[in-house]
This record gives C-alpha cells, structure tokens and sequence, in this order.
C-alpha cells in the first residue's frame, strides 16, 4: 500500500509502499477515507523534544471502513474511527493508575498511532487499529466529520478542564482547529463571550462561524484592551492553543485574579513563566493532554445531533500523492486551518484482496 513516510534525513514526507498491515486478535484494519494533519504532526517532525523517528508512517485523526476484522462484533464495511491510544490497560502493575483510571493518553507505556514506525499512522491507504478505541460511525457522520473527531474532542476536554461555565468570559489565544474547538464548546457551556486572538485574518474570520463574539488582531491592538472593550472586565478563562514560547506567561498577564489559564498548545521548546505574577492574582494553571473516550463519544454525540458542525474548519483537500507539498507549506501557513488528506477512493476492495474474508 502506499503511505507517508517520515524521513528525518531529509525532514520531508515521503510517499512510498509499505506492508499492508494484518489485524490480529483484538484488532481492525481500516481502509482509510479521511485523514487530518496535526499541529503535532508538524512539531514531531521538525528538530525538537517531540521528534519522531525516521520511518515513521504519520497520522492520527482518522476515519474508514472496516476490511479486516479480528474482534467480534465488528464487521467489514462498518465506517469507524478511533482514538489514536495504544497504552497498556493495566499499568497498575508498576505503581502506575493511568490507565485504570481512564487516563490512557498519559499511560507512561501508551505510544500513539502515527508518532512510531511500531504504531504507523493513517497517513496511508490502510491503519491498523485497537478495538477498544474504535467507535462507530452513525450514518449522519460523514466520512470527514470522523476525522474531525480528534480535533474536536481535543477542544471539548479542554473547555471541561477550564470548569467553563455560564456567564464566563473567555479568551481564546490561537484560532487553529483546536482554538476553533475551543471557542464552539465555551459557548455551548455557556460562556456569555468568547474573545479569539489570531494573527491571521482568514482564521479570525473563521472563528466567528463558531461562535466568537469578538476577534482581535494583535499586531493591530494589545489584547488587553481590545478585551475589556468587548467584554467590560479580564478573562475569566484563558486558553493558550498556539503552543509558542512566552504565551503562558502572556496568559498569566492577561488573567483577572483568581482567573483560570488552560494551556493546550504544544510548546516544542523550553519556556519561561514568572511564577511571582501568577500567585500574586491567586491564578489556577491547567494543563491538558489529549481526552480520553467519553470525550469523544460525547463529540461523535454532538455531530450526530447536529449541535457542532466542523466544516469551516477544513480548507484544504489533497490526495496522498499530492500532500508532501502541502504537508511543507503547513509550516508557513497563509489561508489555511485544517488539511484534509483522502488516501483512498470511495470504493470496496478488489475481490483478490487479503481483506475479503471477515476473520
């Protein structure tokens, strides 16, 4: 099959055949239909903390159809997704609670699917998944809604984490999907404004479509007082969806006392924050990693009641062949927000194939 490979000589992505992967017990192999790049998927592969290997298959908001299945209960041609967890289901062996807890994306022993050439990603033409992370799709989700779960569900637990309620006023730091998840989900739990910060002018455009009741470009004005004219007080809530140095500790400034900071963008590097200034306004500072299940069943829930619609989201569309080029101009990017990659036509496999036979 073809997929996209990670090569760290080069740094580039690089379209090439590989093995078709085989479900085992316990296991589902996926036709991909849709796959979304991550900010992650950029950060590991640039030099850094978060750098993954050379020959690593990239790629970790999915959705696809059934071709192999080694699990009862799941048959071939059911459309499915799946969270991107491989951890261990019973760390309590080693002192750990992690996973008994339902905190599988923090399990020390979990290696995510698409950040390990032992775990290859959906990058590709076919993924091999855990069944216990798969869910399946309910006809009213479409085949890009399913891979715009991740994402989404990223968002939600955020929001969840800042304890954002009704009345709150919220700032949102970074208008990328994840920002864009933030600001739908703090005005569903009520937040009665919800400011967006962008540089760009095509994603502060964006943001309003899901729910911002205000934008601010900084390069224009200082966020602070753009706020308070919008608002008439600080944040109650911050949240920081950039992942850029300083940002934390611009967040700490921005805050009211006694004011919450969600920080759930991905800083590759080392960043400094002036602890002084935060205790001094009695601040909480959350950080968040991820979801768990429940959250993405309660997305998969919301998509299904047609309560959030992330389609203004995605403003690219390639094919594997062409997303080298497009994977590269994400590190500079202009117009664009969420790239949606399609490795596979709408098709059922060839009778030939090794999948036809349901295991």
């Amino acid at each position: 099959m073809k997929a996209a490979v990670f090569r760290g000589v080069d740094r580039l992505l690089s379209i090439e055949d590989v093995p078709l992967p085989q479900a085992g017990a316990g296991e589902l192999v996926l036709r991909v239909f849709c796959c979304g790049v991550c900010g992650s998927d950029l950060h590991s592969t640039h030099p850094g903390l978060f750098t993954v290997k050379d020959g690593t298959v990239l790629g970790h908001e999915f959705s696809g159809e059934i071709v192999e299945s080694g699990a009862g209960g799941w048959k071939v041609g059911q459309r499915v997704t799946a969270l991107p967890n491989n951890a261990c289901t019973a760390c309590t062996s080693e002192g750990h609670r992690e996973c008994r807890e339902g905190l599988g994306m923090i399990c020390p022993h979990n290696r995510l699917t698409g950040f390990s050439p032992n775990r290859p990603g959906a990058l590709a033409e076919y993924v091999k998944v855990p069944v216990g992370q798969a869910l399946r799709l309910p006809d009213a989700v479409g085949d890009r809604e399913g891979a715009m779960i991740e994402p989404l569900a990223v968002g939600l637990h955020a929001v969840e984490a800042g304890r954002v309620g009704l009345g709150d006023r919220v700032l949102v730091i970074g208008a990328g999907p994840i920002g864009l998840a933030v600001t739908a989900f703090s005005r569903q739990a009520g937040a009665t404004h919800v400011v967006v910060s962008e540089y760009a002018q095509a994603r502060r455009e964006t943001a309003a479509r899901f729910g911002a009741t205000a934008v601010i470009d900084p390069k224009s004005e200082p966020i602070a007082e753009a706020f308070a004219r919008s608002t008439g007080a600080p944040p109650d809530v911050i949240f920081e969806c950039v992942g850029a140095p300083d940002l934390i500790q611009q967040c700490v400034d921005l805050s009211k006392p006694r004011g919450r900071v969600v920080v759930v963008g991905v800083c590759p590097t080392e960043d400094r924050v002036l602890p002084q200034r935060a205790m001094a306004k009695e601040l909480s500072l959350q950080f968040v990693m991820g979801y768990g299940k429940p959250d993405w069943r309660r997305v998969l829930d919301l998509l299904d009641a047609g309560r959030v619609d992330p389609a203004p989201m995605v403003t690219d569309t390639v094919t594997l062949d062409q997303l080298p080029e497009a994977f590269e101009a994400l590190r500079r990017p202009t117009t664009q927000i969420k790239l949606l990659v399609m490795p596979t036509a709408r098709v059922r496999p060839h009778p030939d194939s090794v999948w036809t036979q349901e295991r």
